[in-house]
């Protein structure tokens, strides 16, 4: 039996894909960075553990109580809106620390197990900000765009040990916290003289033609993990997928 490690998994896109590969019959870790017990269904197949991707020490205790993984879903995020001109750079490094460098160390932190098996996926979960520009949201599209480039060129290096690596790119979720767990982060980044265009855009995405699902991401991610052939992305939802084949 399979074993996956799923970060961020406390509520949305992380949530849905653990209990989808649970459903699947798979054993689960699902990392929360607070644990909730209550988040998911008892089961002996599926462990709640603690991780903090931004800590080291926090990473090395996630990855030796779960024991052998067979794969890595990199899906622990934390979003941010606003007007970069007044975005402070410690806000920068902070998004950058688990957006970019928490998927790096994760990343870093389970492969010599993948490697010395020669087999495993390592699933990174960026955002259709990657797929065509957006306003508000360069910070956070800069730190999804690098894990982009860094799983592109992860993929070539790791084929040498039969590990594949995939990318799972989601559309807009409203159902999602990605406002809310940007939090106190986005006070300030919208300054009076962005006001104007920050009131259309936030009107536009109140009336979306197309969303993503939770169920949307969780699919693309299971289909990426058992995905045998060298597709690298999958868009998620279907003005993911829309954007995708726009390009």
């Amino acid at each position: 039996m399979k074993t996956v490690l799923i970060t961020g998994c406390s509520s949305g896109y992380g949530l849905e894909t653990a209990r989808r590969f649970h459903a699947q019959g798979w054993n689960v870790v699902a990392t929360m960075r607070t644990p909730r017990e209550d988040a998911l269904p008892r089961s002996d197949r599926l462990r709640v553990v603690a991780l903090d991707v931004t800590r080291p020490e926090s990473i090395a205790a996630a990855i030796e109580a779960s024991g052998p993984i067979d794969v890595l879903v990199n899906n622990a995020g934390i979003g941010l809106m606003g007007a970069f001109e007044a975005t402070p750079m410690t806000t920068v490094r902070e998004v950058f620390e688990t957006n970019t460098f928490g998927v790096m160390a994760m990343t870093q932190a389970v492969l010599p197990q993948l490697r010395a098996r020669r087999s495993g996926v390592v699933v990174n979960v960026t955002s259709s900000a990657t797929l065509a520009p957006m306003p508000l949201v360069a910070v956070y599209t800069a730190s999804k765009t690098a894990i982009e480039g860094f799983t592109a060129s992860l993929a070539f290096e790791l084929a040498e040990f039969d590990v594949r690596v995939k990318l799972v790119e989601p559309g807009y979720g409203p159902t999602t916290r990605f406002a809310s767990n940007g939090g106190s982060r986005m006070e300030g980044l919208f300054p009076d003289a962005y006001a104007p265009f920050a009131q259309r855009i936030f009107a536009s995405l109140g009336q979306p033609a197309l969303v993503t699902r939770e169920t949307d991401v969780a699919e693309a991610v299971w289909r990426a993990a058992t995905d045998a052939s060298g597709q690298l992305r999958f868009p998620a939802g279907p003005d993911a997928v829309a954007l995708a084949q726009a390009r």
